[in-house]
């Protein structure tokens, strides 16, 4: 059985408060006591209980992490996988617990996260990705606990801040290198427009597009979900058209993936027959051939900013609304 502070303090020969004021790091205990009570966790290898050091002090040291989407639409995703490995790294140098959260709608995430501020069991939250709607964020702020979004935030909060890459022009600039090869037939396979960074790269190709004056088919702008499956579906409507496209350009690594596999079943070579630009990452360019063009998302940037931007903000320090990671461009 697991020693408590009662054996503590009958080993001590001091009270169960004085035990409770060490734990807790209060400094109001002669130097004799603390001695006595600090020899006797040693002796009896005291693990303390951090619910009930939760309930007499300021709460876990713990952040949360949620995606804002269910587990169905982020499963396979290698984003969330990526970046929620470096945030945990940061928590753990920190000597912070990660709580994971998933939920089946954005008002069940809001609820769960107002009920684990009200029972203090977070000091910080960090959001995967940035709904349009932004009302979430205007609930969150009221509460008066740090928030990092990785993705855009539009509207302007007291404490609530995000880390982001500039997904519209980096958008105008992948579709150019299209336009520079001579493309002119260009279709999008791109993700539901729910969130800041779907519209973005979307509204980025359709208006590069416009200032070249480049016209397209409705049809060969084809929303492609978020899982595999719609996915696939997505690029098999695309390249089974009567009239195919001579380049597509994917907003996310699920439709690249998804494009590539397409494309090999039906015979067609990337890159002599079909452009495909997109956002990828290091390893879909190692697995992939011929290497993807495009953006490497920076995963590993993105979850080490917002992770020290968070514990920065935990610890009172001031961080600015709006952080934007560079991206390089490689074809």
């Amino acid at each position: 059985m697991s020693p408590t502070i009662y054996d503590i303090a009958r080993l001590a020969n001091v009270s169960k408060s004085t035990v409770s004021r060490v734990l807790n790091k209060q400094t109001n205990i002669s130097p004799e006591a603390l001695e006595r009570v600090l020899k006797a966790i040693e002796e009896l290898n005291y693990q303390p209980n951090k619910l009930a050091r939760a309930l007499t002090s300021s709460g876990f040291d713990a952040i949360m992490v949620i995606s804002t989407r269910s587990t169905k639409t982020t499963a396979g995703n290698p984003f969330f996988s990526e970046v929620l490995h470096t945030i945990t790294a940061r928590a753990e140098q920190e000597g912070f617990d990660v709580i994971l959260q998933t939920s089946k709608n954005s008002q069940e995430d809001l609820q769960k996260c107002v009920n684990k501020i009200k029972q203090k069991m977070i000091k910080g939250i960090i959001m995967l990705s940035s709904p349009t709607d932004e009302t979430f964020f205007e609930e969150l702020d009221q509460y008066a606990i740090p928030v990092v979004v990785i993705g855009k935030v539009d509207g302007d909060f007291k404490n609530v801040c995000s880390v982001d890459t500039d997904n519209y022009h980096d958008s105008i600039k992948l579709t150019e290198t299209l336009l520079n090869k001579g493309h002119t037939k260009i279709a999008c396979l791109h993700a539901p427009l729910d969130y800041h960074v779907s519209v973005d790269r979307l509204a980025g190709f359709k208006d590069c597009l416009k200032q070249h004056g480049v016209n397209l088919p409705q049809e060969w702008i084809v929303n492609g979900g978020y899982t595999h499956e719609t996915a696939l579906e997505a690029a098999e409507k695309l390249l089974s058209g009567s009239e195919l496209p001579q380049a597509i350009f994917a907003t996310d690594s699920l439709k690249l993936m998804s494009l590539y596999r397409i494309a090999n079943e039906k015979g067609l070579s990337i890159g002599q027959q079909l452009s495909i630009v997109g956002y990828s990452n290091d390893m879909l360019s190692f697995l992939l051939s011929p290497p993807p063009d495009g953006i490497e998302v920076p995963t590993f940037e993105l979850g080490h900013a917002g992770s020290a931007l968070l514990f920065d903000k935990i610890a009172g320090k001031s961080v600015p609304p709006r952080t934007i990671i560079p991206t390089t461009l490689g074809y």
